[in-house]
């Protein structure tokens, strides 16, 4: 990034701390996630402003640290444009380009997409003045070629066992994943006999990794006929409820 670009990059990043009020996106990326075939040359992000005003947008990628700024984020990948004016009801294409750095070939790679929009407001001598600034940010799997099985079926391989809650209080799910493939969940909770019980939300289990969901409503751990059952989440943003048994 050269030195114009790091200063306007900072001024983004000031607006997004100074600036108050009510703020709602009026530039979305089209889609939930983004998967990199390790194959493709450049995978292709859609963003669309569904306002009726321009705005300032900068695109950047980071590989997890949420608080990194564009210019010091150390990704393997570039984006075209990084900064450009969307003008109301337009929408824009932003190339995204894997540089080669070396990256496992045994299974998926985690980044995160941002996207920070600054729309420009009339004010009424007719000038223009920034209103607030809003960042989107998205998950980025990057999927090396050849992994055993797919991404689909990673969800109904996973090993589920019920576990103490925080402190050794109450009830948690534990999630052990084999596969190379992250799985995404946009609920985790708890099949009893014909009850179901939600957790606190969702998450994401790394490929050969583990994760644990607190199931907050329960006071202990139930008996009887207990499943683990989870919402996934696919590629595409779609949502289906599984049902497993739980491990010994």
């Amino acid at each position: 990034m050269n030195h114009v670009l790091r200063h306007i990059t900072t001024g983004l990043l000031l607006c997004v701390a100074l600036l108050t009020g009510r703020a709602e996106a009026t530039v979305v990326i089209n889609g939930t996630r983004v998967v990199y075939p390790a194959q493709d040359s450049d995978v292709t992000v859609q963003i669309e402003n569904r306002g009726s005003t321009p705005s300032l947008v900068q695109v950047w990628l980071d590989a997890g640290d949420e608080k990194a700024t564009p210019e010091n984020v150390k990704v393997p990948f570039t984006i075209t444009p990084p900064l450009f004016r969307l003008d109301g009801g337009k929408s824009a294409s932003v190339r995204m380009v894997y540089t080669k750095e070396p990256l496992p070939s045994d299974k998926e790679s985690l980044f995160w997409l941002n996207v920070l929009e600054v729309p420009s407001k009339s004010s009424d001598d007719g000038s223009s003045r920034l209103d607030f600034a809003y960042r989107t940010r998205i998950k980025v799997f990057f999927r090396p070629s050849r992994l055993p099985g797919n991404a689909a079926s990673a969800a109904h391989k996973l090993t589920w066992k019920l576990v103490d809650g925080e402190g050794g209080k109450g009830a948690a799910l534990q999630v052990t994943n084999p596969t190379p493939y992250y799985v995404n969940f946009a609920q985790v909770g708890l099949s009893i006999g014909e009850r179901s019980v939600n957790g606190d939300g969702g998450g994401m289990v790394a490929p050969g990794g583990t994760a644990v969901f607190p199931i907050k409503e329960l006071a202990s751990r139930p008996a009887g006929d207990v499943k683990a059952q989870f919402n996934v989440i696919s590629d595409y943003g779609a949502v289906s409820t599984i049902v497993q048994p739980l491990a010994p």
